[in-house]
């Protein structure tokens, strides 16, 4: 079967190289977003997976928005059908009605909940412990179309957005090559999507911020969700203080919320309820480290009270 492949991020690239080392695809284009500044020189570089295209010489289109010419030329690709996966940016109608058997999206989520841009982010942020991954037929509502199938998957204690966002990158991939086979045969049978709507807006760096009266556990289920993007972070003299996984410790219950002290080798934070201890910082203009090197780096120095 001839498609088009649409996606940006590093997180579109493990179902890139399974469709593509597929028998029976071939991936007659990738459309991706264009080229954007990164870091902090602003240094305009392609998409992951614009650079994986490239690297296996298949045509790439950029654009960050579907118009009427880009839908022209999509049009004139002999694709049957179009696999997406966090392209970055909504299809119109015309564009869904230019290919035989539509769009079929790749959904980080158990659909009708977390539709939109960070679905894994925002239900770890809730505390859920089952994800998973949902594909279905791309309509112009935003993840609202019917389901061609799903999977799911358990979050582990360590997990963080990131680790399983990359987890699921990678064991969904097969799912979404026999959605578009079964649609592109005949044989699928998508079906409305029931149950309760829940939306995942993006996130912005105020989701990152640590609010300290929050209880341990969703203090935790914060800084896991917004980890490695946009960060978890807290305030210390007026200045960003960064934060890695935190570990709730509910046999120390005698700190203030933001009061930090270094107990052994263990760095407590007090929240709402009882204490989180640190594994890693990033102090203001530093390296990450160990959060117990820096407590002790810091010897005498005045009380440490997060904001």
């Amino acid at each position: 079967m001839k498609i088009l492949y649409a996606g940006t991020p590093s997180v579109a690239v493990p179902p890139l190289v399974h469709l593509a080392e597929r028998p029976d695809v071939e991936i007659v284009a990738v459309l991706t977003r264009t080229d954007a500044p990164v870091g902090r020189r602003k240094v305009l570089t392609p998409s992951p997976v614009a650079v994986e295209a490239e690297r296996r010489g298949l045509p790439v289109l950029k654009a960050n928005r579907v118009d009427g010419p880009l839908t022209e030329r999509i049009r004139d690709l002999g694709a049957e059908i179009a696999a997406v996966v966090a392209y970055g940016a909504l299809v119109p109608q015309p564009a869904l009605d230019a290919l035989p058997h539509g769009w079929i999206n790749l959904h980080f989520s158990l659909l009708p909940r977390w539709r939109g841009a960070a679905p894994v982010q925002r239900a770890l942020m809730a505390g859920e412990t089952l994800v998973g991954a949902t594909t279905f037929l791309l309509e112009a509502g935003l993840d609202t179309g019917p389901v061609v199938g799903s999977m799911t998957d358990e979050v582990r204690p360590d997990d963080t957005a990131g680790t399983v966002l990359e987890r699921l990158s990678r064991t969904a991939a097969p799912l979404l090559g026999d959605s578009l086979r079964a649609v592109v045969d005949g044989a699928a049978r998508p079906v409305p999507q029931e149950g309760e709507v829940t939306h995942a807006p993006k996130l912005s760096a105020q989701d990152g911020r640590v609010r300290w009266t929050d209880p341990a556990v969703a203090v935790a289920h914060r800084v896991r969700g917004v980890t490695p993007e946009p960060g978890a972070w807290t305030e210390l003299a007026g200045r960003r203080f960064k934060l890695d996984r935190v570990v709730p410790r509910p046999d120390q219950r005698d700190l203030a919320p933001g009061q930090c002290v270094l107990r052994g080798s263990a760095v407590l934070v007090g929240t709402g309820s009882y204490a989180v201890q640190l594994t890693e910082v990033q102090p203001s203009g530093k390296r990450p480290m160990d959060a117990a090197a820096w407590a002790r780096g810091r010897g005498a120095e005045d009380e440490v009270v997060f904001a």
